[in-house]
């Protein structure tokens, strides 16, 4: 064994500063709990002044997806997260993807099998672990280390005979581990209810849990942030350390993100991944906001905050033990407060697309101007604005309005009265149908609302839309507003 490669490889690693990982497996999409694991890391490393890592954990080859990686990258991108180490940047201690690192796997698996903390086990499956109840109920058993017990003499003899074998993690049997975490403080479990698990696959890949303790050790991170549901393995990972005789980081495992109180989030389920709340017409902005906040707490009523603020006030003892529940509603509330909080021009840019679905040759910057008061998510604009391609149906009741104080009779009046008044309008621009029609009813002595419902009602077919009844005008065009306003008439002059 090469000693002299061991003592390189622990001299690149980088010390004296806070190093946090995010670790994806590339299978297909971004979950929510995946972002915000990526977004604790990353606040944890700029809060602190470190380093952000991002490594691509695709050992397991069956599950692997074509363009994940790019999805991982594109979605760390548009949250902002940007990271200082990576396989698209590169850094001192790369490979950053684990199928480039099998060596340094294989070479630290024999290394632990010279310290005693770990064996080769030539078992077939049927000997090994049995993961199905015992015919009485009882739990699942464990493997029973028989390899462990295996003489030189017979290692060598199944060697030389090329039986394939695992290397196996060997757990004490006697005594206790103790691990702490940030959140969940110390936790002791005792040796022997640990299994000895799978370290080197028989195919020369590594296992999750032993590339992950090799890669956090040689790539220096110092705060391992992961979900809580990886807490049984966390006594694995510190016997590992210390069978090494290396520093354990300091573990965060943070609360599962719940759909309700009794269901996670899934996508089996239905329940969004980022690139779906991203095509609902949510902001990336709104989302990071929002998802900083299942499962930590700034402290105080505030709970908006840019990514810049975030940094300054994230600590971690704003972390919450409890899960954290899903609430679309408080992301859609929040989403509607960063769209208003937008200049009118990136907002402008951020709607065009939807806007150009259903009102494409139109004035999308008027358009954009009247929805950005009134938009929630951007996915909701054609729906908001559709009456401008295609005139509703729509019933005469429509054009009563007790606020207004106009019935059926007041509107036809009105209606008529109008006719004229859009025929005269020299250019057809939105001041100067608001003079037109401002002025119209000064003339005719009534309030301005006896006349604008109307007009409203017969151009858009509804009782709410975005802008009043000189915008839409103006968007639809003399002829199609003359158009609609006849049908209104029509309409009228069948019911009352």
């Amino acid at each position: 064994m090469d000693l002299n490669w061991f003592e390189d490889m622990e001299k690149r690693i980088p010390v004296g500063g806070v190093r946090t990982r995010f670790a994806p497996s590339p299978t297909g999409y971004m979950h929510v709990g995946n972002l915000r694991t990526a977004l604790y890391a990353w606040l944890i490393a700029r809060s602190m002044g470190g380093t952000f890592i991002v490594r691509i954990e695709d050992t397991d080859q069956s599950r692997l997806v074509p363009g994940a990686v790019d999805v991982i990258f594109k979605t760390l991108k548009e949250c902002g997260l940007e990271h200082d180490e990576g396989p698209d940047v590169g850094g001192p201690v790369g490979p950053y993807v684990q199928t480039q690192r099998r060596e340094y796997y294989r070479k630290y698996a024999e290394l632990l099998m010279e310290k005693g903390g770990a064996y080769r086990c030539f078992c077939g499956k049927d000997e090994q672990e049995d993961s199905r109840p015992q015919e009485d109920g009882a739990p699942a058993r464990k493997y029973d280390g028989r390899c462990s017990r295996l003489t030189q003499a017979e290692i060598e003899e199944r060697l030389k005979a090329g039986q394939p074998y695992v290397i196996r993690q060997k757990i004490p049997r006697e005594g206790s581990t103790t691990f702490s975490d940030v959140i969940f403080g110390d936790i002791t479990v005792e040796n022997d209810s640990l299994d000895d698990n799978v370290l080197i696959k028989s195919d020369g890949l590594p296992t999750y849990n032993f590339a992950n303790v090799i890669d956090d050790h040689l790539m220096g991170i110092t705060h391992v942030v992961r979900g809580s549901e990886y807490l049984s393995s966390a006594p694995k990972y510190n016997l590992l350390y210390r069978s090494f005789g290396w520093d354990i980081p300091k573990y965060i495992h943070v609360s599962p993100v719940m759909r309700d109180a009794q269901h996670k989030l899934s996508k089996r389920h239905g329940d969004p991944t980022y690139e779906d709340l991203i095509a609902e017409g949510y902001l990336s902005e709104a989302i990071v906001n929002y998802v900083a906040l299942l499962g930590w707490s700034p402290g105080g009523e505030r709970e908006l905050y840019t990514l810049k603020e975030l940094t300054e006030v994230f600590n971690l003892r704003g972390l919450s033990k409890s899960p954290a529940i899903f609430d679309k509603a408080k992301l859609t509330h929040f989403n509607g407060e960063y769209i208003r909080a937008l200049s009118p021009e990136a907002f402008h840019s951020a709607a065009l697309p939807y806007i150009e679905r259903v009102a494409s040759g139109m004035d999308t910057r008027l358009i954009a101007s009247l929805l950005q008061p009134r938009c929630e998510k951007l996915s909701d604009i054609p729906g908001q604005i559709d009456f401008l391609a295609a005139l509703p149906e729509y019933d005469a009741e429509l054009f009563e309005n007790k606020k207004a104080k106009t019935d059926k009779r007041i509107a036809l009046d009105m209606l008529r009265s109008v006719l004229p008044v859009f025929g005269g309008i020299e250019s057809w621009r939105r001041e100067e149908i608001h003079e037109a029609l401002m002025g119209h009813a000064a003339a005719l002595g009534v309030k301005n609302a006896l006349l604008l419902w109307p007009v409203r009602i017969a151009v858009s077919g509804r009782s709410v839309t975005p802008g009043g009844a000189d915008e839409i005008c103006a968007l639809l065009g003399r002829e199609e507003t003359l158009r609609r306003v006849g049908l209104g008439i029509t309409k009228l002059e069948a019911s009352v």
